[in-house]
């Protein structure tokens, strides 16, 4: 026989006696809220409840943040949420945090019931600055403007990537040629590891420390003959 399917209702038993054993005074649907707590003089406690966590529950927080900071979500336990929750629920939590929303989780009729897995409180991110790094350099390495933001199709134009075109460029012109010419014919000081490593599949060793440009190589010129004029530019 089919379990019953769950109902938004049902979380709210366990969300009052968890509220309640932490001795606040809980009442159900008051205003647009599902539940608000009460504990002394402290600012309330909302609580949104829904069975999976979605869109219009994030909505329906951020609206609640107008009346009070302690604003929770509260879903169903991991066996009974959403695909959306299993698949990326280190994503829900990092939304939550940034935006001040409190998370929980709440278990109808097993221990144990309810699960605070954040607390409301402002978020203050933390800068890695080794991304920041990376960002930066990557920023002014690249030559120009070559990739039009929020399109997809051909790959991105990195500054590896130009400074590989900037080499196979030279040995379409050339034909085979050592990786210190390339290096200094070119000015990409990189030139003997972009030629070794060979990412693309444009070069090919035809003797020690030098190389030719391969067939992909040549049609890359072709996709990317844009960039490569501006390069030359």
């Amino acid at each position: 026989m089919a379990k019953p399917k769950l109902r938004e209702s049902d979380l709210y038993e366990p969300v009052k006696d968890f509220l309640e054993g932490q001795d606040y005074e809980v009442k159900g649907e008051v205003g647009d809220c599902d539940v608000v707590a009460r504990r002394d003089a402290e600012e309330p406690v909302v609580v949104e409840l829904k069975t999976g966590f979605t869109l219009p529950l994030v909505f329906q927080g951020i609206r609640r943040q107008g009346i009070t900071d302690s604003v929770y979500l509260a879903v169903a336990a991991p066996e009974a949420a959403s695909a959306l929750w299993r698949r990326h629920r280190r994503d829900i939590l990092k939304l939550c945090r940034r935006l001040g929303l409190g998370l929980i989780t709440a278990r109808p009729g097993k221990a144990p019931l309810v699960e605070v897995l954040l607390d409301p409180v402002p978020y203050r991110p933390r800068k890695d600055k080794r991304r920041r790094g990376l960002l930066l350099r990557e920023f002014a390495r690249r030559v120009g403007d070559p990739n039009r933001g929020g399109t997809a199709g051909r790959a991105i134009v990195t500054a590896y990537r130009q400074d590989a075109l900037r080499c196979a460029s030279f040995l379409q012109e050339s034909g085979p040629a050592k990786a210190a010419s390339i290096k200094s014919e070119t000015g990409v000081g990189r030139a003997p590891r972009i030629l070794q490593r060979d990412v693309y599949g444009w070069f090919q060793r035809v003797a020690r420390g030098t190389y030719a440009l391969t067939p992909v190589g040549s049609r890359a010129l072709d996709t990317y003959a844009d960039v490569v004029t501006m390069l030359r530019r």
